[in-house]
């Protein structure tokens, strides 16, 4: 267990430089084994999944050059070989099975593990992507600890649409279609800013798509594809994460953002909490006037509230984020998560803090902000951005709070904690058993 030691109550200032986007870098990586020409990747972040899927590279063969101080990354899977006896992907990662596709093309057979899974986030089936890989001319076969997939002949083409807009079954589908004979369409595609990074990388590798950024894609198969030299975004996650985390204290940080395009709704969610973001010459910041406050909505009988859903809506991973914020906002706010069940309940460890958080339902909470705060011991569940938001309250409070079990954290975020000393945070790691 990891744990984070906080004592709050202190200003966060500074500028700082994120990290690329997990949610990219890992479908990315998966792609490299589409081609058997070398690839180099620059921004490569030290994360946990990321070395779990270079040990994977590893044990199949391939050649993989890493430096995590350059964030560079080489790999070139010419020898590479996969045999389902003898392999298993990595597990309690939610993004191995995008592994399955690109082994698919190459070795005909691939195998999902029964215990393949990310944050706890409620149910998360793989049966999507079944289907997917399904549509593409592959036969599933049931293991005792998971299902093996093949395919004796090269995929071919498939025209999909998805129950709903999952981000990683869509970039399964163009892993899938990148190789396949003939032209394939999926519609209510994912249109995320990593979903459209990820489809950048496979056009630069030699996949012919249409559509990015759109809820139909159009992916015409090639013969092969080839190498490339490619640099990850900022990850907006990160961006966020950074602007809500001087705004909560009372400080003033600054981020590099090359695409504020990107940001006009989430612009508008931290205006509800009086959080104005402005985005110059390649960087954006967060200020407030005074004391966080909710903005009374203009009908004022229903409560002013925060929606979030695949994108253009604001991304789920993004609320445990601004319900930190509705806790030390004064006023009132529902939260609302249109995609998980069960996504919510963390909030019960708010009232450790003194924070007033009532869960209307699985997907709803209602906060009301501004209630006197005391510094806590927490636990955090296995969710990214809860233990962040656990984090943000503890720094905001003057004294010494503990956030237990936050080793999530590292799955997403390089240098954390260190970003955070720089920014004049006094926190800091305990390892435990």
């Amino acid at each position: 267990m990891s744990d984070l030691i906080v004592h709050g109550g202190k200003p966060l200032t500074g500028r700082l430089v994120p990290s690329a986007n997990k949610n990219a870098v890992l479908p990315i990586l998966c792609a490299t084994l589409l081609t058997r020409e070398p690839v180099r990747l620059r921004g490569v972040p030290e994360i946990t999944d990321v070395r779990k899927i270079l040990e994977i590279f590893r044990s199949l063969g391939s050649r993989v050059d890493v430096d995590f101080r350059a964030g560079t990354l080489e790999v070139q899977h010419d020898a590479t070989r996969f045999d389902e006896r003898e392999h298993r992907l990595p597990e309690e990662m939610r993004s191995s099975i995008l592994l399955v596709p690109p082994l698919l093309a190459r070795f005909g057979v691939a195998r999902i593990e029964d215990d393949v899974k990310g944050c706890s986030l409620g149910m998360r089936e793989i049966d999507p992507h079944v289907e997917v890989m399904q549509h593409f001319g592959a036969s599933v076969e049931r293991t005792d600890d998971g299902l093996v997939l093949r395919s004796p002949r090269p995929l071919g083409a498939s025209q999909h649409w998805l129950d709903y807009a999952s981000v990683t079954t869509t970039e399964n589908f163009v892993l899938c279609a990148a190789l396949a004979s003939g032209r394939s369409v999926l519609m209510n595609a994912a249109s995320e800013p990593h979903v459209q990074e990820f489809c950048r990388f496979m056009q630069q590798l030699g996949a012919r798509i249409e559509g990015i950024g759109t809820s139909r894609l159009e992916v015409t198969g090639v013969e092969r594809l080839g190498g490339t030299d490619f640099t990850f975004a900022e990850d907006f996650h990160e961006i966020v994460t950074f602007l809500a985390l001087g705004a909560i204290t009372g400080g003033s940080v600054s981020v590099r953002n090359s695409a504020p395009q990107q940001f006009p709704l989430i612009d508008r969610t931290f205006a509800k909490f009086g959080v104005q973001v402005r985005h110059e010459d390649g960087w954006s910041s967060a200020e407030t006037a005074g004391r966080l406050k909710v903005r009374e909505p203009f009908t004022r009988n229903i409560l002013q509230k925060v929606e979030a859903a695949p994108w253009p809506y604001l991304p789920v991973d993004l609320l445990p984020i601004f319900v930190a914020l509705g806790v030390q906002a004064e006023g009132s706010v529902m939260f609302w998560n249109k995609v998980y069940d069960g996504a919510m309940g963390w909030t019960a460890e708010l009232s450790k803090f003194g924070a007033h958080a009532f869960l209307s339902d699985p997907h709803r909470v209602i906060t009301f902000g501004g209630k006197p705060l005391v510094p806590a011991s927490v636990e955090s569940p296995y969710i990214i951005r809860v233990a962040i938001a656990l984090l943000m309250l503890a720094a905001s409070i003057p004294g010494h709070s503990v956030i237990r079990n936050a080793a999530p954290i590292r799955r997403a975020h390089p240098r954390f904690v260190e970003n955070l000393v720089g920014l004049g945070a006094e926190i800091e790691w305990r390892e435990g058993d």
